[in-house]
């Protein structure tokens, strides 16, 4: 089985090390991880335009296959992370949020994780990340492992005419 992957890191930019770190145990793990969020690996010396910046995360979102949310203490009140959390839905992206090592109480998901996210898995469970980007679906996680039941219970009630 192939395990490169596209991916997009949406993360807090305090995070940086996590996602750093995250990118080195799925390399150890046999994955080839190409990120193309902006990390500390790819900082420039002058900061473009909120226009710009919007722009080159769309163009990257776009590019990946996998959206990956880095979730920590700070990550649900990040502006861009939620731009980016929903550029990746109305993109078709899959979705995959990932608790941060150390996170072991609650920390609060982004209010648009909570709306378009798919499973959330713990810092630990990078065989069930590659799944999630192969494509297989799964529970969410809260940080512990342990499974977490769904935010919103969705109703369908079909209408006739």
């Amino acid at each position: 089985m192939d395990k490169t992957h596209n991916v997009f890191m949406s993360h807090h930019g305090k995070d940086d090390d996590h996602v750093q770190s995250l990118k080195e145990r799925l390399k150890s793990s046999g994955y080839n991880v190409r990120n193309s969020s902006v990390d500390s690996t790819k900082h420039t010396a002058v900061r473009p335009s909120n226009s710009q910046i919007a722009k080159d995360l769309k163009n990257g979102i776009s590019w990946a296959g996998t959206f990956i949310c880095l979730i920590g203490e700070k990550t649900h009140s990040r502006p861009w992370v939620d731009y980016e959390i929903k550029q990746a839905h109305l993109l078709g992206k899959t979705i995959v949020g990932i608790y941060l090592h150390g996170c072991k109480d609650n920390v609060e998901l982004p209010e648009s994780y909570k709306r378009y996210g798919g499973p959330v898995l713990g810092w630990n469970s990078l065989d069930k990340l590659g799944d999630a980007m192969a494509g297989c679906s799964m529970p969410s996680e809260n940080a512990d492992g342990s499974t977490r039941t769904p935010i919103y219970t969705i109703t369908r009630v079909r209408c006739s005419a």
